[in-house]
């Protein structure tokens, strides 16, 4: 991969004049392939990685990973059904996948009731879908390689006879 593409993946608030610097390039040049990455659609978005456990938020939402089994179409294969499912708005993300399931699918939802409702009445109901196992995301410990710290717990104090 591009070094340039490497630098803005581990942070993307970097900025030509500093990825020019590590290169050893001129931040004119820098800029350009920058534009040229983002119209050819290689740089789709810049993005932020929150710690949303640190956030205080009302409307913090339930994070789930369905597997979804699905049977092929003719001639599109699993495209077709895939682009049906990430198309609803709950999803957040949509992977095939290898094993036991053909896709793996991220879906958020305000409670575990928005998130079931979505996946009885929405997706278990999709006309090539055969079945699926939805696991519900506890705690994030690392997310796009970045380690989250978690609030201090209340520590014990020792007791020692």
């Amino acid at each position: 991969m591009d070094e340039i593409l490497e630098v803005l993946e581990k942070d993307a608030r970097t900025s030509a004049e500093d990825i020019a610097k590590m290169l050893k390039k001129k931040p004119k040049d820098i800029k350009e392939k920058i534009k040229k990455y983002e119209k050819e659609g290689v740089i789709l978005r810049y993005k932020a990685v929150l710690n949303k456990d640190l956030v205080h938020d009302e409307d913090s939402r339930l994070r789930a990973l369905i597997e979804v089994n699905i049977v092929p179409q003719k001639d599109v294969g699993f495209d077709k059904i895939a682009e049906r499912i990430y198309s609803f708005p709950e999803v957040s993300s949509c992977y095939l996948i290898s094993g036991s399931y053909d896709l793996l699918v991220v879906v958020e939802g305000k409670n575990i009731h928005t998130v079931s409702s979505f996946v009885a009445e929405k997706l278990s109901c999709l006309e090539n879908v055969r079945g699926t196992t939805t696991h519900f995301l506890l705690k994030k410990y690392k997310e796009d390689g970045v380690i989250l710290k978690h609030k201090e717990e209340n520590k014990r104090i020792a007791i020692s006879y």
